[in-house]
């Protein structure tokens, strides 16, 4: 046989020696190993989490507000009812509220006044030979004084008793539901930990201090912006401007932060928990939609102890009960700032330089 008779047959051999040894269908466990490492696997871990977080998301807010049920709520009485027919309205209203009503006895209108001006009861029942007052506080939770109104006239007409209800409090008339300080809390929050995303995909090479810095800089800013535009442009609420604006700026520095932190723990994946702390649990429990003596009792008492909740409280108490401001909601936005830049701060000096900015700075430095 002659060597032009024999070339054809080599490539033919090597062919099928080839195809033994690479075109063999693959094994699931070189599949599942295959589809782990290219970009279907997040892609589909993140479609289920969206799916998720859609349910999630509408399940926590209906639960929160949907259908709002007095629980707690605090009550000054000016003394005890000095009459039967007075005594017989408070067991009426608390009775018709199914025994929510937390009772506080005061010995003078002013000493219960005082009370209601530090948020520590919603309402005053003052009672008399003419009947019964009851001043209420709209800007405590409108939905609170709602209920509170509404019982009082049933359970005076119940039991043919004359009351007067007083709205000591009233909400600004750009905001007869009481929602816009929610909103401008719910947007700081929201912005604070997309700009922190933002800063994460786009510049990268950002030193951790410079990461911090350049979050307290678009927290200042847009906490301005969000203050400028609901108070002088809209002109919905009478805002005590620099307190507000500095309120909704570490409101949105601490959500930027949370976010920072998630990232330094869970890498790609810091948005769940961020998004299920901040919105899914922070929001509708924070009592600016739903006041919290109306919210379920477990979201009433997380709620107080999460950025979104003492946003909301601090921000309240500037607009409207002004000279009683609390200490608590900015002791509990300062502690999530500490821990998340000291997480932040540890666990990114713990990871290996991954941007070219590090090895620049490395570089003058020698």
């Amino acid at each position: 046989m002659s060597t032009s008779d024999q070339e054809p047959e080599e490539p033919e051999a090597h062919h099928e020696e080839a195809h033994g040894a690479h075109g063999r269908p693959p094994t699931w466990d070189e599949k599942w190993a295959a589809y782990k490492k290219s970009a279907y696997f997040p892609a589909t871990v993140i479609v289920f989490i969206l799916a998720a977080a859609a349910g999630l998301f509408a399940g926590s807010y209906t639960y929160a507000m949907a259908n709002p049920t007095p629980h707690r709520i605090p009550t000054a009485v000016v003394s005890q009812p000095d009459t039967a027919r007075g005594k017989e309205f408070v067991a009426g209203m608390d009775k018709a509220l199914d025994a929510s009503l937390v009772i506080h006895v005061f010995a003078t209108p002013a000493a219960a006044r005082e009370a209601l001006e530090d948020q520590k009861v919603f309402a005053i029942v003052r009672s008399g030979s003419r009947g019964v007052a009851l001043d209420v506080a709209s800007a405590s939770g409108a939905a609170v004084a709602q209920v509170l109104t509404e019982s009082a006239v049933k359970v005076g007409h119940a039991l043919d008793i004359p009351v007067a209800v007083v709205d000591v409090k009233p909400l600004h008339k750009g905001d007869p539901r009481g929602l816009a300080l929610f909103y401008i809390s719910l947007a700081a929050v929201i912005i604070g930990f997309v700009g922190s995303i933002q800063l994460n995909v786009h510049a990268k090479g950002l030193l951790p201090l410079e990461r911090i810095a350049f979050t307290i800089t678009y927290a200042l800013l847009g906490g301005f912006c969000i203050a400028a535009v609901v108070d002088w442009l809209l002109g919905a609420v009478d805002l005590p401007f620099f307190e507000s604006w500095m309120i909704l700026a570490f409101t949105m520095f601490t959500s930027g932060m949370v976010f920072l932190m998630f990232n330094s723990l869970f890498g790609r994946w810091a948005m769940i928990p961020t998004w299920g702390l901040m919105v899914l649990l922070g929001n509708p429990s924070s009592g600016g939609a739903v006041s919290w003596p109306l919210l379920p009792s477990v979201l009433g008492h997380i709620g107080r102890w999460l950025p979104p909740g003492a946003s909301v409280s601090a921000q309240h108490t500037a607009v409207y009960y002004q000279g009683h401001q609390r200490i608590f909601p900015f002791l509990v936005l300062a502690g999530w700032s500490l821990v998340s830049c000291t997480v932040f701060w540890v666990w990114s000096h713990r990871q290996p330089a991954s941007s070219g900015h590090t090895p620049q700075h490395a570089a003058a430095a020698t």
